[in-house]
């Protein structure tokens, strides 16, 4: 039995699991490496669109997991499953040391709020009208491509994502999207934007339009990923050494930018940690389990300007978590004060923002920071592990945060400490992260 069997399962989950018993695909696939599935045979079970689209691979079903399979579109109502090299993960620990470029907005505009960026086409906007995009492929570029289209013809070899082998796959007319396409008078750059922080991509929302646009243009297409989370855009600009070749993808360079300045000083940290009131943890909520806090700050972020009430399997499609990983940064935000559960026959367990979530999301994004710190640091294990944090000169670890967890007696034990450290540690770590920049 695989270490998914036990865990909670999506609704994407069930209906896979239906369609591979019911057409013994893993037989298929370990027969003839791939299997072929159209889309009225998934919408069998569920409508192909919500059961196709897997963004990060966090998001696969878990039968897919379990098989290391993911799926590839090649034609407008086909797909092929097997063990390809779909994904790649993108450059963190880089990322954390890439200086950020302060941008100025125009003035002028009133209908685009570079502060409150709730989707990936303002997002584009934003970057597009401070001339962040020019200033990234380094000349002037137009906003001339966006939304859907056919692909087109095009063959291509993926890798096998556990053998040294290699699929070739012919596109027929799949449809592929571009948020937005940049000409300027010697380059095209086509971008794939996200709200919110991830840890890979899905090659395919690149290379199928890079595919397309190379046929259709006379100048080199850029490819380029950008993600825009806790107001900055982090950019990842690639390159295919081998246009035939999927998984030929290498980056060339990493940038970020925010608009104007949102410097946050130790001083501004250390004096809410010296006047901050310290308020009893929820006894009712577990103890957080979400280490990455600027996933917590995104997710709160769209549900207060996006989506006002959001179910664990809506949180899993839209964000780059999986079911578990739902509830758990749901909780934590809960935790905090910031969201609310409830509970209907339509929608089962779903969320919704408190008053205290929306007065602290509305804010600017230097005082909306310092807000969700002293969220965080009024709780006692967070507050006391910071100002160790601070006494220590910035030296932290495991044991020091396992002793203050232990000492306040949360009612966990020794096992379940040591795996919730971790999230404290991350905590802290975001909020030293802001007088960084």
């Amino acid at each position: 039995m695989s270490n998914n069997s036990k865990k909670e399962k999506s609704k994407n989950d069930k209906a896979w699991e239906i369609l591979f018993h019911k057409y013994n695909i893993l037989d298929e696939i370990h027969k003839n490496g791939i299997y072929k599935i159209s889309a009225t045979v998934i919408n069998e079970e569920r409508e192909a669109r919500l059961m196709t689209k897997f963004d990060h691979k966090i998001q696969l079903p878990l039968i897919f997991q379990d098989n290391h399979l993911t799926i590839q579109p090649d034609s407008r109502g086909t797909y092929i499953i097997g063990k390809f090299e779909s994904y790649k993960d993108i450059s963190k620990r880089e990322a954390e040391f890439t200086s950020i470029s302060e941008i100025p907005f125009p003035e002028y505009i009133e209908t685009l709020t570079p502060t409150n960026i709730y989707s990936e086409s303002a997002s584009i906007l934003c970057a597009y009208h401070a001339e962040i995009i020019s200033d990234l492929v380094g000349e002037e570029v137009l906003f001339t491509v966006s939304g859907r289209m056919s692909t087109g013809r095009f063959s291509y070899s993926i890798n096998n994502s556990q053998e040294d082998i290699h699929y070739e796959i012919s596109v027929e007319n799949s449809q592929c999207e571009i948020d937005g396409g940049f000409e300027g008078a010697n380059v095209f750059a086509i971008i794939e934007a996200k709200i919110g922080e991830i840890d890979d991509i899905l090659i395919r929302q690149l290379y199928y339009p890079y595919r397309l646009w190379t046929d259709k243009t006379s100048k080199p297409v850029i490819p380029i990923f950008m993600y825009y989370s806790n107001d900055i855009f982090s950019f990842y600009i690639y390159e295919f050494k081998d246009k035939f070749n999927y998984n030929s993808i290498e980056l060339v360079k990493q940038k970020r930018y925010q608009i104007g300045s949102n410097d946050i000083e130790l001083d501004d940290v250390t004096n809410i940690l010296a006047k901050v009131k310290v308020t009893p943890a929820p006894t009712e909520i577990p103890f957080p389990q979400a280490n990455i806090f600027i996933r917590i700050a995104d997710l709160l972020m769209q549900i207060h300007g996006v989506n006002p009430v959001l179910s664990k399997e809506d949180i899993a499609i839209n964000y780059a978590f999986n079911i578990r990983q739902a509830g758990y940064y749901a909780d934590a935000a809960r935790y905090l004060g910031l969201l609310q559960k409830d509970r209907n026959k339509e929608q089962g367990v779903f969320y919704s923002m408190t008053e205290k979530g929306h007065t602290i999301m509305a804010k600017t994004t230097r005082n909306r920071n310092l807000a969700l710190v002293e969220c965080i640091i009024e709780k006692e294990i967070f507050n006391k592990t910071l100002k160790t944090y601070l006494d220590e000169g910035g030296e932290l670890n495991q044991h020091l945060i396992c002793e203050i967890m232990t000492n306040e007696n949360i009612g966990l034990s020794k096992s379940t400490i040591e795996r919730r450290s971790s999230t404290v540690f991350g905590w802290v770590k975001w909020i030293m992260g802001l007088t960084q920049r």
